[in-house]
């Protein structure tokens, strides 16, 4: 069996796969990297694959060093993936990002694929169907949108994602709900009709920690898969275990 560990901006994401098919998940907290230890209990791990958008606390690299089996670190512009990066800069590229393009051509190989991941930031990353990484565009996510609007102004509030989100908002406070989610919904919903123009037979790709409501057409290929990443990296792993035998 493998273990992926996805260590993101707010939680790690620990998966258990028997070859590509998932059998258990965990969501950790940063400063709880015991619990790794406790989920591999629950499984026979043979090896596995970490990769992280932080800097890692001495306790938790511990913990992931400390397990009795290999793990491969997923490191962008270093690790072999099964995709050709474009990217100006492979070393800067995020591995989250690497990992959910490899995650999603794994389920649609030679296909055009416009992979959207909504968390801390809302990424938007293409790979064409002959297996290139073109790169994609980073903005804010909804948690950021937030709290900026409270923190770089005097007078407007601090606002709870759930709620009312009307067309028009008719109190600041659902004027700012609106103005944030409406306002992320037309910005993908703008950004997928733009690339389904250049892109034959786009498919697209949601994931991470928040769900986006669309307006989705018939011509819209849509999938909403949150292991994404996780299945990415279970795919480079088993990608350079084959690599390494050749």
């Amino acid at each position: 069996m493998t273990l992926t560990i996805d260590i993101g901006n707010t939680c790690a994401k620990l998966v258990a796969f028997d070859g590509n098919e998932l059998i258990d998940s965990w969501h950790i907290e940063h400063d709880e990297p015991t619990k790794i230890a406790d989920f591999c209990s629950r499984h026979t791990f043979s090896h596995g694959v970490w990769s992280t958008v932080i800097k890692l606390s001495d306790e938790f690299q511990a913990a992931i060093d400390s397990l009795p089996f290999p793990m491969l670190r997923l490191q962008s512009g270093i690790t072999k993936v099964p995709v050709t990066i474009r990217y100006d800069t492979p070393l800067t590229l995020g591995s989250d990002r690497l990992a959910a393009i490899v995650g999603a051509t794994s389920l649609h190989p030679s296909s055009n694929i416009l992979v959207i991941d909504i968390g801390t930031c809302i990424t938007y990353d293409i790979v064409t169907a002959t297996g290139e990484y073109l790169g994609g565009n980073i903005s804010p996510g909804p948690k950021m949108r937030f709290r900026a609007l409270n923190a770089f102004t005097s007078a407007l509030p601090m606002v709870e994602r759930q709620g009312l989100t009307p067309c028009i908002g008719t109190t600041t406070e659902t004027a700012i709900r609106s103005g944030v989610m409406n306002g992320i919904r037309h910005e993908m919903e703008g950004y997928i009709g733009e690339f389904m123009s250049k892109y034959h037979n786009l498919l697209v790709y949601l994931t991470g920690g928040f769900r986006i409501d669309l307006h989705n057409s018939e011509k819209m290929r849509i999938f909403a898969d949150e292991f994404l990443v996780p299945r990415g990296l279970n795919a480079i792993l088993h990608y350079n275990e084959e690599q390494n035998e050749k």
